[in-house]
Order: structure tokens, then C-alpha cells, then sequence
């Protein structure tokens, strides 16, 4: 599996997942930059993606939801903030309603994405951001942590296509 390390910091509010890969930085951009790639990755191997809508510049919005073993639908938007192809990602990550408007109810994320050139090939680091240490808690109790860890470790057999 890819991912290296998974470091929860409740001092800075921040779940960091580095994961390393033995494709060029161009090749892991791909896996953000193309919905039917993406969708490939997002979500828990029993929660597969479906994005409906994709527009990764600022300001752009990407809608998507996973289907659940039991065929439930959960959800999903980000709003992106900044996006330099194919080094970085910016965006908020929430939670929606079945219409697809955003959950009031449900604490969103700050992710940011670095993908760096290594001697391998590239490193990504995928870093989210919480407003508060109860709203980290929160994500860590609904299996964020685990959820991001799988989900991640499904891009290196894309990567081989």
C-alpha cells in the first residue's frame, strides 16, 4: 500500500496522510483531475463515488455521492479555493443533503494537496483541516481516518493502467 504515514494533530486541528507512488506527478494529477478516475479512488473500497458534477478551478464545485453495501446514498461537495495542475489542491470538503445542498448539520473540511516529485516518483500529501478539536473528533468517530487510509490505497492499482 502507498500510504506511509497518517498523523492526527489535535495541537494544529489537522489529519495528514502521506502516501508515495512509483508514477510521475503528472499520472497521480489524473486521479483528481478526471471524474471517471476519481471515482475510481474516492471513498472506502464499499463505498464507491459517483461524481456529478467535476469543475476543479477556483471557485468550481465537484458533487459527487457513494453508494453504500446496502445500496445507501451518502452525499458529498467540495468547493475548490486553489488548484495548480498537477502539483496542488485546494477545496472545501462537506457533507450534503439528497438534493445537494450542503448538510448545516454536518462539519466541513479544509483539504489541501501537495503532490512533490520524489526520486521514486511522487509523494502526495493530503492534509485536512478542522475548525475545531470536537469537529476533528467527530470526523475520527465516523472512521475518517480509516475511510481516507483505503480510499488512498486504491490509487496504486490505478496507476498501473
Amino acid at each position: 500500500m502507498s500510504v506511509t504515514s497518517l498523523d492526527k494533530d489535535f495541537d494544529s486541528l489537522t489529519l495528514t496522510l502521506i502516501a508515495d507512488f512509483t508514477a510521475p506527478v503528472e499520472r497521480v494529477w489524473r486521479l483528481w483531475a478526471d471524474p471517471r478516475q476519481l471515482e475510481r479512488w474516492w471513498g472506502p473500497p464499499t463505498y464507491p463515488a459517483t461524481m456529478e458534477q467535476h469543475d476543479l478551478t477556483p471557485g468550481g464545485e465537484v458533487a459527487y455521492f457513494m453508494t453504500g453495501p446496502e445500496g445507501d446514498k451518502h452525499h458529498g461537495w467540495w468547493r475548490i479555493t486553489s488548484v495548480n495542475p498537477p502539483t496542488s489542491l485546494e477545496f472545501t470538503d462537506g457533507f450534503a443533503n439528497p438534493d445537494g445542498t450542503p448538510a448545516a448539520d454536518m462539519p466541513t473540511t479544509t483539504v489541501q494537496v501537495l503532490l512533490t516529485e520524489t526520486d521514486g516518483g511522487t509523494r502526495m500529501e493530503l492534509r485536512s483541516a478542522y475548525d475545531s478539536r470536537e469537529q476533528m473528533e467527530r470526523m475520527l468517530e465516523m472512521g475518517m481516518a480509516e475511510g481516507l487510509q483505503q480510499a488512498v490505497g486504491q490509487m496504486d492499482a490505478l496507476l498501473v493502467d
